[in-house]
C-alpha cells in the first residue's frame, strides 16, 4: 500500500504546452503593482543604417508579459518589433547570453524580475564595448583574453597513461574550486570594472583574471609558477584598484575581487627573481599565438 502511495507521487508533472502557460489559470498573474503597463526605453542602434543610436520606448501589458526582463525583450521581439537584435539561450542563468545594463546595472536579463513603475525601464548593451547591433555586444578582446590565460589543465609529466583515467584530488583541494568554476563569462563584471574600461586591451579584467586563480590553484595543474610569472605585468594584473563593482553586479554572486586579491598573494608568496624571469622568458617567446596581453 506504501509503495503503490509513493508510486504516484512520483509521477512527474506534466508540463503544459507553451502556447498555453500565459492562459488564464495555468499560470499565476506578475506582480504589477497595480500598473497595467510598463514602459521600456530600449537602446537601438543598427550599423547598416548608418543612424545614431537610440533608446526606444515600448509600452508592455503586464498581463500579456512574463515576469522577467528577458520576457519583456522576447515579447516585444516576437509583437512589437522583430528587429530587435538581442542574445539569449538558457533562459536559467546559466548562457551568460543575455547580460545587458538595466537601469544602470549590469545583470542577465534572465535573472532580472520587472519591477513594475511610472518610470521608464531602461535597457542597455554592457557598457564600454563596441556594438555589433542593439542588445548585442562585440565580447571579441573579452573571448581573446580567455583564451590567453590557456584555461585547460596543462601538465609536465606529458599525457596520462592507458591505465590513469583521471586525475585525483583531496576533497580540500577540490572545494578550493568553489566559488570559481561557476563563472558563466557573462562578462557582467568586466564591462562594469573602471579599470578594464581605461585599458581593456591590456588589463585582463575581473572575469579572466578569476578564471586565471581557478587554474593556478587547481591541485591537478602544474603550471602554476609559468601561469603566475605570467600574470606578473603591471598591466594584466595590477591595474585592479579595488573598486568591488564586479563583485557587487555579479548575477551568481561571485566575488572577483577576491580572487584578484588571492591572486596577487600567490604571485609575492611565490616570487622568485631567477625562475620567474626565465619563465617569462620562455613564455613571451610562445606567446605570440596568445590574443591578449604585454610581454613586457
Amino acid at each position: 500500500m506504501l509503495s503503490s502511495t509513493l508510486r504516484k507521487m512520483a509521477r512527474p508533472m506534466v508540463r503544459p504546452a507553451t502556447s498555453t502557460l500565459f492562459q488564464k489559470g495555468l499560470m499565476a498573474a506578475p506582480l504589477t503593482r497595480g500598473f497595467a503597463t510598463q514602459a521600456f526605453n530600449v537602446y537601438r542602434y543598427d550599423p547598416e543604417s548608418k543612424a545614431k543610436p537610440k533608446l526606444q520606448t515600448y509600452e508592455i501589458e503586464l498581463e500579456k508579459c512574463g515576469p522577467m526582463i528577458l520576457d519583456a525583450l522576447l515579447y516585444i521581439k516576437d509583437n512589437m518589433d522583430s528587429t530587435l537584435a538581442m542574445r539569449r539561450s538558457c533562459r536559467e542563468g546559466i548562457c551568460g547570453s543575455c547580460s545587458v545594463n538595466i537601469n544602470g546595472g549590469n545583470t542577465l536579463a534572465c535573472l532580472a524580475y520587472i519591477e513594475p513603475s511610472p518610470e521608464p525601464i531602461t535597457i542597455l548593451p554592457l557598457p564600454h564595448a563596441y556594438v555589433v547591433k542593439d542588445l548585442v555586444p562585440d565580447l571579441t578582446n573579452f573571448y581573446n583574453q580567455y583564451k590567453s590565460i590557456e584555461p585547460w589543465l596543462q601538465r609536465t609529466d606529458g599525457p596520462k597513461s592507458d591505465e590513469m583515467t583521471e586525475y585525483h584530488q583531496t576533497r580540500d583541494d577540490r572545494e578550493l574550486l568553489d566559488g570559481l568554476y561557476e563563472c558563466i563569462l557573462c562578462a557582467c563584471c568586466s564591462t562594469s570594472c573602471p579599470s578594464y574600461w581605461w585599458n581593456p586591451e591590456y588589463y585582463l579584467g575581473p572575469a579572466v583574471l578569476q578564471q586565471a586563480y581557478r587554474w593556478v590553484i587547481d591541485s591537478r595543474d602544474q603550471f602554476t609558477d609559468s601561469r603566475l610569472s605570467w600574470l606578473n605585468d603591471t598591466m594584466k594584473l595590477y591595474r585592479c584598484h579595488g573598486i568591488m563593482n564586479c563583485t557587487a553586479c555579479c548575477p551568481k554572486g561571485l566575488d572577483p575581487a577576491k580572487s584578484i586579491v588571492h591572486l596577487k598573494d600567490m604571485v609575492s608568496q611565490n616570487y622568485n627573481t631567477d625562475l620567474f624571469s626565465d619563465l617569462k622568458a620562455k613564455v613571451a617567446i610562445s606567446s605570440n599565438s596568445r590574443e591578449s596581453g604585454l610581454n613586457n
